[in-house]
């Protein structure tokens, strides 16, 4: 299969960047496996087949170590027989990239944060991700081999997931992290289609409302921006000294899971906050 032209910017379709032979459609296809400045080609390889094995396609690397990597000899031998996964992959060059009109992710942490977004189990995760990926693209977000996930790209997820593996001895190799998810998603995603075929035969009124759909990532991420600019001209808030206030407010807002209407009473207030301000003194903070 011939490698795509890919940019920094390059955007994501709900469905034109699955496999031709993925076998299901639905959240399967608006579902992204981002790796996060992977080091080792073998586990990027090993992570593309990970994802074909439970019926995904779409891998997203941001900045990987080895350029080129998808055409590299040991990620290849590792994909073993996931060659088309591994050569479509998007790279791209940040995580705000990787996220661009994604509605929901999922940050995966070796470790638990004092700050960042609600924290769940992989299978709670996944059941969520269920309800989203019927509505639009949502990610599943992983960091480097060594470091894992850097403070600020946890704080650009939704929730964040930490697999419970035995604590004497909890290291989890980045493609085998991969292939928990992608069964628990995979698992959720076909439980939710035999519901959906139970609840054709049953009560309409019975079943569940999906959530509202959420604001895209980038959408949301310009509104933190905004209202930190807003709270920087207040005076409330120092960026020489933030004191975690940022963190704290992208954790709130976390928690609510905002929709683009929301966002946008957000950016309203930040907006004529700057101009309250602007307008006393008569030139922009």
């Amino acid at each position: 299969m011939s490698q795509p032209p890919v940019t920094p910017s390059s955007s994501f379709s709900a469905t034109g960047d699955a496999d031709a032979h993925t076998p299901v459609a639905g959240g399967f296809t608006s579902t992204r496996f981002v790796l996060v400045e992977p080091s080792h080609p073998g586990n990027v390889g090993a992570a593309a087949r990970a994802i074909k094995t439970m019926g995904f396609a779409r891998l997203v690397l941001v900045s990987p170590r080895v350029p080129n990597v998808q055409n590299d000899p040991e990620a290849i031998a590792m994909a073993s027989g996931a060659d088309d996964v591994l050569a479509s992959v998007h790279v791209v060059s940040s995580l705000q990239d990787a996220l661009a009109g994604v509605q929901w992710s999922v940050a995966m942490t070796a470790r638990m944060r004092e700050y960042g977004p609600p924290q769940l189990t992989p299978r709670v995760a996944a059941g969520d991700a269920r309800q989203y990926a019927s509505q639009g693209e949502i990610a599943l977000v992983f960091g480097n081999e060594r470091t894992g996930l850097s403070n600020e790209d946890v704080e650009r997820c939704s929730v964040l997931a930490h697999i419970p593996a035995n604590p004497a001895y909890s290291s989890l190799n980045l493609a085998q992290a991969v292939q928990v998810l992608a069964y628990e998603l995979r698992t959720a995603f076909l439980d939710a289609g035999s519901v959906a075929h139970v609840a054709g035969h049953a009560d309409p009124a019975a079943s569940v409302e999906p959530p509202a759909p959420r604001a895209p990532s980038d959408e949301i991420e310009g509104m933190f921006t905004h209202l930190e600019d807003a709270l920087v001209a207040l005076d409330f808030l120092d960026r020489d000294n933030p004191k975690k206030l940022m963190s704290r407010l992208r954790r709130l807002f976390a928690r609510s899971g905002l929709e683009r209407e929301e966002v946008n009473i957000v950016r309203g207030i930040a907006k004529h906050i700057l101009l309250k301000v602007r307008s006393g003194d008569g030139s922009p903070r």
